[in-house]
């Protein structure tokens, strides 16, 4: 209910807004979508991989009817670098350009710093893999449809704990990073801090020997870190050189062509949670696969291969539970997507998509894959839920 009222208010502010001279959101028979995502930077490979979803799923529907009147869709883009302090400008770029809502972005941390932005112009924006509670709590304009680390944190501990039968556990965070360091201490707290040694790395580290070592030195038996893709790609390499002698988990982050292709031929145990699992829907993964072998560019952003990141599905179901809040507002104006959000559902590929008084999806079960060193390959494990 708070946040069903806030989102009057902001509306009442955002109206004002287009009265006097703000974008409306259209421009004849287009409606304008921001895409907020990272096409550089440490999350750079993840952030085009969700764009994915988001293009092919436009490539696939590329109109939407309001009422008697149907509407061009057009993609608007703003990199987000990866970086806190570039993204609230981004998310200005994205107001500038007349969006009536916007998705993304790949990255609490970014997502966070975005917020404030947002809301003063009264457009909302929909999170796709934005796990922090942060992003949801502090802003009264923004959504997502994705599972929470406190969620995620704790799948990761149980299975630490139930199936690799770990008993100590090494977690490893970067200095400064709401996703990381937010899901580690939801790792903690589910797996017992008496049984967790904890450090974070400051921002610029390429070598991570000695947190390796520290590791194995304190007799930990998993190492975890949920770190962007960047990060992962030097973890693994020294983990594989000093022979790590444990298995490695991560959260949705991990989940990439990136550690695929990093991780193949190394014969390290490597863990992921995730959002999809190629697989759950033939419809779709025959599709997006056809879509991404048959544009250079799109292969290309994909890791050079066909494999489907869980993000790329998660991008592809943001853009149509937006098209479907953007269907109940029977407007194109950022005011009335923003009151119709809150009430919008849509079973997407990822399954059913509802959001709770705060505007985060409801959802209770994450997949947990294994990486395959020998083909390259994730391996579903199971389907995690928390009681």
């Amino acid at each position: 209910m708070k946040k069903i009222l806030a989102i009057a208010l902001v509306a009442v502010m955002a109206i004002s807004l287009v009265a006097c001279g703000g974008g409306s959101g259209s421009s004849g028979n287009t409606i304008k979508i921001g895409v907020f995502e990272p096409q550089s930077g440490d999350n750079g490979a993840g952030g085009k991989q969700e764009v994915l979803g988001m293009q092919y799923a436009n490539k696939e529907t590329p109109t939407v009817k309001i009422g008697d009147k149907e509407y061009t869709v057009e993609l608007v883009y703003a990199d987000n670098a990866s970086s806190n302090d570039k993204a609230p400008s981004a998310a200005q770029t994205l107001i500038s350009s007349g969006v009536s809502v916007v998705l993304g972005s790949y990255g609490s941390g970014v997502s966070i710093a975005a917020g404030d932005t947002f809301k003063a112009a009264g457009v909302p924006a929909i999170g796709v893999t934005c796990t922090n509670p942060q992003v949801t709590s502090g802003c009264d304009v923004y959504f997502r449809i994705c599972f929470l680390d406190p969620f995620q944190g704790t799948v990761l501990a149980n299975y630490a704990k139930n199936d690799l039968g770990a008993t100590k556990a090494y977690c490893l965070a970067k200095q400064g990073d709401d996703y990381s360091n937010g899901l580690v201490n939801y790792f903690i707290e589910a797996f017992g801090a008496e049984n967790c040694v904890s450090e974070v790395f400051p921002e610029g580290t390429s070598d991570f020997s000695t947190y390796i070592t520290n590791a194995q030195n304190n007799g930990c038996n998993v190492f975890y870190s949920p770190v962007s893709i960047e990060a992962a790609a030097q973890i693994i390499a020294k983990a594989e050189a000093q022979n790590i002698g444990m298995p490695i988990l991560a959260g949705d982050t991990w989940d990439s062509n990136v550690v695929l292709d990093t991780a193949k031929g190394t014969g390290l145990n490597i863990a992921v949670t995730t959002f999809y699992n190629e697989g759950a829907n033939p419809k779709f993964d025959e599709g997006i696969k056809a879509w991404v072998n048959s544009d250079s560019t799109a292969k290309t952003n994909n890791g050079g291969n066909d494999e489907i990141a869980a993000v790329s599905a998660m991008g592809y179901d943001a853009y149509y539970f937006a098209l479907e809040a953007i269907k109940n507002a029977g407007s194109t104006a950022p005011a009335d997507i923003l009151k119709a959000i809150p009430s919008t559902t849509y079973t997407g590929v990822t399954g059913n998509i509802a959001l709770d008084e705060v505007g985060d999806a409801i959802r209770d079960s994450a997949f947990v894959k294994k990486c395959n060193t020998e083909t390259g390959k994730w391996e579903f494990v199971t389907e995690a839920k928390v009681q």
